[in-house]
């Protein structure tokens, strides 16, 4: 199955960047581009892309807006943020609003990949690094259950809910196996959960899982 993109963004250099990135990428096809929230609703009517990514930063309509009307116009569409903004409340709020991914605009293609393609099995990605940012934006707002956890931790955490393996997770972070199972054991007693599916449900809850 080709999985259909379209790619909305004010910038035409950042359009053409990201449609060339996946131009080669095999079971992908960029099918069209626009440079705002009014010309991405005409582009999704005429295309029926698969996914969608979405800047917010565009002047008119804005993404935010543009995000709420192709959702009502496309419910099974796919929308994955590609922005500049990677802390504060944005892409909790993004999360919260149901987009199917978030990452920046210098996210590595392997990465703009994952997102397309977890989306499309109804996963959602955001990096470990926006996870975090995630957390701490939340912990300052008195809602993060996650507060409780060290740095490492929350890189191994932020990790397993990508249904990563431990020797995967190890080799992520140069660490042994035994160190990453330890992590995952303290981490999970810190947070009061007893095995994964518990872990996944805490994670669900607060936007760092879909």
């Amino acid at each position: 199955m080709t999985i259909r993109v379209a790619i909305v963004d004010d910038h035409k250099l950042i359009c053409m960047a990201f449609a060339h990135m996946l131009a080669d990428v095999p079971g992908i096809l960029v099918v069209g581009t626009a440079a705002s929230g009014e010309e991405a609703l005409s582009l999704v009517r005429q295309q029926q892309p698969d996914v969608v990514l979405l800047d917010l930063d565009m002047p008119g309509m804005g993404g935010q807006e543009a995000f709420k009307r192709l959702q009502r116009q496309a419910p099974d569409l796919r929308i994955i943020v590609i922005s500049v903004t990677e802390s504060g409340p944005l892409p909790g709020i993004m999360l919260d609003a149901g987009v199917a991914g978030y990452l920046t605009k210098g996210s590595e293609l392997a990465d703009v990949v994952l997102a397309i393609r977890r989306a499309m099995i109804g996963q959602r990605y955001l990096s470990p690094e926006l996870a975090q940012s995630i957390v701490l934006t939340r912990e300052e707002s008195g809602v993060n259950p996650f507060s409780v956890l060290s740095e490492r931790e929350m890189q191994v955490l932020t990790l397993l809910t990508r249904e990563n393996r431990i020797q995967d997770i190890a080799e992520s972070l140069a660490l042994s196996p035994k160190t990453v199972s330890t992590y995952r054991t303290r981490l999970m007693q810190k947070l009061g959960v007893e095995n994964d599916i518990g872990l996944a449900r805490l994670a669900l809850q607060h936007g760092l899982l879909a």
